[in-house]
């Protein structure tokens, strides 16, 4: 077992269930590089061991994660250092390299572990944005606390047209899928239980164990037939399209950057305040997409 700075990986029930989690909570679960890397070798090593039956996947501290590490200290101090810059179209130039970078580790990585060999179980808190999205959706399961609230900003705040795995459609609903990108506004646990995005809703204190005892229950079917529940719904939604979809709003995205990376001097690859956006750092509180409401009140 490796010892990882980012990310931690524990077996319960015997080794029938892995555990992972994001460990940055100071920052509240960023994604910065190592994470990232560190997240992929952990699903590997958990599909790699013929014991491990169910793969429970959530985050440290005050959420699951923030999603993208936007430019903190570590994360800029990354792309001069960690390895993972200088290959995977780290040394190509212009919109060849964010592209490739992109594709590998928030593009193909996540559809990857959304087709991980073993049954996986998102165990989400907090608010979930934006990439923190990605992560979730590639599980084959999501279980969130009460508390829990979703939305992707990155229309409203960056000037992007989602995020790199574009699975909100497939997840929200089309008209859902609009109106959340387009306000930003965040939907309730309550909603994304009701839409099916959501298994199951369990009291903060309780997300924990009631994870693990909804991992031990699948954790009894025959693996076999476990697998082949998850890749016969994975390769039905491919066969609707889901597949080439992700491919196609991928390519979206990255046009996206370049769009704004051409428009700026310094080349900057999403929306800036001269743009027309917030800042984000301190744009408006993100507010609940309510049926009866444009606009948050007060």
């Amino acid at each position: 077992m490796t010892d990882r700075k980012y990310v931690t990986y524990e077996t319960l029930d015997e080794g029938t269930i892995a555990r992972i989690m994001l460990n940055r909570p100071e920052a509240r679960n960023a994604q910065n590089r190592g994470m990232l890397v560190e997240l992929h070798e952990a699903f590997l090593e958990a599909e790699a061991d013929d014991t491990v039956r169910v793969v429970i996947f959530g985050g440290m501290g005050p959420m699951f994660t923030s999603g993208h590490d936007m430019g903190s200290k570590v994360s800029l101090e990354e792309f001069q250092t960690h390895p993972s810059v200088k290959v995977n179209g780290g040394t190509r130039q212009g919109a060849e390299r964010l592209m490739l970078q992109e594709w590998h580790h928030y593009f193909e990585n996540t559809r990857r572990w959304r087709n991980l060999r073993k049954i996986t179980i998102a165990q989400v808190h907090g608010p979930v944005f934006a990439a923190g999205l990605m992560l979730m959706w590639a599980c084959d399961l999501i279980v969130a606390a009460e508390d829990t609230v979703f939305a992707d900003v990155v229309g409203t705040r960056l000037g992007m047209c989602g995020v790199e795995y574009f699975a909100h459609p497939w997840e929200f609903g089309p008209r859902k899928a609009k109106e959340l990108l387009l306000t930003g506004d965040s939907l309730s646990v309550d909603e994304a239980h009701q839409l099916g995005m959501v298994s199951k809703v369990f009291p903060a204190d309780e997300l924990a164990d009631k994870t693990v005892e909804l991992a031990r229950r699948i954790a009894q079917m025959p693996t076999m037939a476990a697998l082949l529940i998850k890749e016969s719904v994975n390769q039905t939604q491919d066969n609707m399209g889901f597949y080439n979809s992700l491919n196609a709003c991928f390519t979206l995205h990255e046009l996206n950057h370049s769009h704004w990376a051409q428009l700026h001097d310094n080349g900057y690859p999403v929306a800036l305040e001269e743009d027309g956006i917030p800042n984000w750092k301190t744009a408006p509180p993100i507010v609940p997409a309510l049926k009866d409401q444009v606009r948050a009140e007060g």
